[in-house]
């Protein structure tokens, strides 16, 4: 729940509420605060139980989409960009077909040898 919450923040929470309710009633709200996420973690996990039990298998399938929509908030634009800028996989020829990983080899012709002839080349 606080994965977004640092202790600087929660610092100045206290910070200000030490300033706003005074350190008499201070620990009171800290108590209130804590009961009251409690009961809401408390309201949720009981609501997700009791739509698991009602719906039965379908429930997995009507998160599965859930989860995947999760995965998109944790989405890095920058990382996307350099990894598509910068990990190059194999580079493919206009036709769409990927280029050989070598290129075939090559040797030099001896004198008196004529040249190859590839009638779809010409």
């Amino acid at each position: 729940m606080f994965d977004s919450i640092g202790w600087v923040e929660i610092l100045i929470i206290v910070v200000a509420g030490l300033f706003i309710l005074g350190p008499e009633r201070l620990p009171d709200a800290a108590s209130w605060v804590g009961k009251t996420i409690r009961q809401v973690r408390d309201y949720a996990t009981g609501a997700r139980e009791q739509l698991k039990q009602e719906m039965g298998p379908e429930f997995e399938q009507l998160r599965k989409p859930l989860e995947d929509l999760k995965e998109l908030r944790n989405f890095d634009p920058k990382r996307a960009v350099t990894k598509h800028l910068f990990d190059d996989p194999a580079p493919a020829k206009p036709n769409g077909f990927p280029t050989p990983a070598t290129p075939p080899a090559e040797r030099p012709l001896n004198p008196g040898e004529r040249a190859p002839y590839d009638p779809d080349a010409t």
